[in-house]
């Protein structure tokens, strides 16, 4: 069988698994937490001033020119693709199935390089972060993929 690793992640956290055989259990290898995204916007955003100075005496509110916790689930989709790179380049794996929160799949795609991105076999929109082990292994096929 081929070297699988299973990325199973929201927008603050990642658990990674490998396993032995196509049916076996997950054994879960890594776990990665991004605490910045589960703070609220102006825990975030604190330190960022609250007017701007206009014209005369015109002034008006600061506006961000991106979501904090969109630009923060975007740092931690960066992260994972270079964690998966360096394990790519490492030769830790030859296929990888991911299971992600929708909306952050979408994030993890466009982060994903291409060699790794061709290894993707499985690919599954639902966020079970939080879920036991053998439940995460309910939501993937019954024998993985050989690819």
């Amino acid at each position: 069988m081929k070297s699988t690793l299973i990325l199973v992640a929201d927008n603050s956290r990642a658990r990674i698994f490998t396993v032995e055989t196509p049916a076996s259990p997950l054994e879960e290898i890594e776990a990665l937490a991004h605490t910045e995204a589960r703070l609220h916007d102006r825990q975030i955003t604190s330190d960022l001033p609250g007017k701007i100075k206009g014209e005369g005496n015109v002034g008006h509110a600061f506006e961000q020119p991106t979501d904090p916790k969109k630009h923060e689930a975007d740092n931690f989709a960066h992260r994972l693709a270079r964690y998966l790179e360096d394990a790519h380049n490492a030769n830790k794996f030859e296929q990888l199935l991911i299971i992600a929160e929708p909306s952050f799949l979408g994030l993890l795609r466009n982060q994903l390089s291409e060699p790794v991105k061709k290894l993707v076999c499985f690919e599954l929109d639902k966020n079970i972060t939080t879920h036991s082990v053998d439940d995460i292994r309910k939501y993937l096929p019954t024998f993985l993929p050989s690819h």
